[in-house]
């Protein structure tokens, strides 16, 4: 795909590209707030300009952490229009968390917004690489510069020595590892360029539409699929954070016609006790992403919105698979309603192969590793050599997701091989929760699982054995454990028990767990 737009070498290349062919053309609403595509680039450059000024170089880190706002935005694309790396920041990680990040990443500048100046207060002492702060909002403490004055006070744009290239770094976007520690995925102009347009023909976008965010921009779906209108010349709606009767009244008054949610959103949205007083026939197409959804929450999806669904699968490293609008047939045949289950076949620029733990292609229909090598992959993690090396061996993505592919090319989730769990869109990996609940001195053992549930899709749930002659609650583990890790990591649930059930190895069974908690 990409001789299709080999004018565009880099994002700074889309930037001005909208800016002379669609300058007038609405680039983002946020509420009362609307911008064009030339106000961005002149806003964006400027930024970047301004951290020129502040002696930044090439490859320079810059973090940002905040809710989603048009400022969100614009940081992200200092990271366009420059050689500089946005680095983007979960706001809803506990401070611990957000502060290893920063420490990691060392980034020199931080944008955070006036709401979380408390976290980033008491974590200043710990992170001598930033030497400025930037706050979007009031009020703005005295340490810190107001975002408005930073940007008002920079040069236009970059010099020559500041001009992209399409491989460098343009963000590196943090999800969780399976040891507990974060990975920043980093990645290039080359492919975020790919993401945008692999995801402008997944959506079907078009010059004159308008895609509803209201998933964090923080995550790489809001991200792309923001992008992929962006590629198009479209309009994005960013929303502040997700509100289902807020996300059908944009609809129905500015006539979105994309929207991405993750399943238990979709689900909130059809619960509206008055969803059918709203009209929604602008809409062309909804990405729910990130799993397969119930088949009977899928019927009723498609019964209020018409077949207009699709799945796109992938993860913040890389992407992609979808399942397509035409093959979302609940009342079709057997291999149809099959199908529901699946996460569709590898876009237009991907491969996929299914390999076993040697690294070997299995016959269709056999469980192994999901691989995929595609554009949109990122160029590896951010000061984690080793990471990078096992999870991008052989030049293939392996997802860390057990599947197996149908003699159709549908791919199936079989088991998560990083034993991570999806509740409400949110990867949670078990491992991290573990060594929270360890943490606990009236612990003796834990292990964690996802169970079904019908708002989260699944549910984190602690199974654990407490120390001899220890006494604890579950609602007291639940607190101890928000203080450590992010509120959606915490269980939602926890049994206190004697023993785990372990396999011969001395391992714990969690294929026995699922089984036994599984109804």
């Amino acid at each position: 795909m990409r001789d299709a737009i080999t004018a565009l070498q880099t994002l700074r290349d889309l930037v001005e590209r909208n800016a002379r062919l669609h300058g007038d053309d609405v680039h983002l609403q946020f509420g009362g707030r609307a911008s064009t595509f030339r106000d961005f680039a002149m806003r964006t450059k400027r930024l970047a300009g301004a951290m020129q000024a502040r002696k930044l170089l090439r490859q320079d880190r810059v973090a940002i952490l905040a809710m989603n706002c048009p400022e969100y935005l614009e940081v992200y694309g200092i990271g366009e229009v420059s050689a500089l790396a946005v680095v983007t920041v979960n706001f809803r990680l506990a401070p611990p968390e957000i502060a290893w990040i920063l420490r990691d990443v060392t980034p020199r500048v931080l944008f955070f917004e006036a709401q979380f100046c408390p976290v980033v207060a008491t974590s200043r002492a710990e992170l001598p690489s930033v030497e400025h702060y930037v706050c979007i909002g009031e009020p703005c403490p005295e340490w810190a510069s107001p975002y408005e004055e930073v940007l008002a006070s920079a040069a236009e744009d970059v010099d020559a020595a500041l001009r992209p290239a399409s491989d460098d770094v343009t963000a590196i976007l943090y999800t969780s590892g399976t040891t507990g520690r974060p990975k920043g995925a980093m990645h290039s102009h080359a492919s975020m360029l790919a993401s945008g347009e692999a995801w402008s023909y997944e959506l079907a976008a078009d010059i004159g539409d308008k895609v509803l965010l209201a998933m964090p921009l923080f995550h790489v779906g809001a991200r792309t699929q923001g992008l992929a209108l962006t590629f198009r010349g479209g309009t994005m709606v960013v929303h502040r954070g997700f509100d289902a009767l807020e996300v059908v009244r944009t609809i129905e008054r500015e006539r979105i016609t994309q929207v991405h949610l993750a399943p238990t959103l979709v689900q909130q949205v059809l619960a509206l006790p008055d969803i059918d007083r709203y009209d929604l026939r602008s809409l062309k197409t909804i990405n729910y992403a990130a799993a397969p959804m119930p088949v009977t929450v899928l019927r009723r999806a498609l019964e209020r919105f018409g077949p207009i669904m699709i799945n796109g699968f992938g993860q913040t490293e890389g992407a992609g698979l979808t399942l397509r609008k035409r093959y979302h047939l609940p009342d079709g045949d057997e291999r149809d309603r099959r199908r529901l289950a699946s996460v569709g076949q590898p876009n237009i620029d991907t491969r996929l192969r299914i390999v076993d733990e040697l690294d070997r292609e299995v016959p269709l229909g056999t469980i192994g590793e999901i691989c995929l090598r595609s554009p949109q992959n990122m160029l590896g993690y951010w000061n984690n050599s080793a990471a990078t090396a096992e999870t991008l061996r052989g030049g293939w993505l392996h997802m860390g997701d057990m599947g197996y592919v149908d003699e159709d090319g549908f791919t199936y989730l079989a088991d998560r091989k990083k034993d991570m769990i999806i509740s409400g869109g949110e990867n949670v990996y078990s491992r991290e929760v573990e060594e929270a609940l360890m943490a606990h001195a009236a612990v003796g053992d834990a292990a964690v699982i996802g169970v079904p549930d019908q708002r989260w899709g699944e549910a984190v749930k602690a199974i654990v054995v407490p120390k001899a002659g220890a006494a604890v609650t579950s609602e007291a583990l639940i607190a101890h454990c928000r203080t450590l890790i992010a509120g959606y990591k915490c269980p939602k649930s926890i049994e206190l028990v004697a023993e785990l059930p372990r396999l011969p190895s001395g391992k714990v069974s969690k294929v026995s767990l699922r089984e036994r908690y599984r109804r």
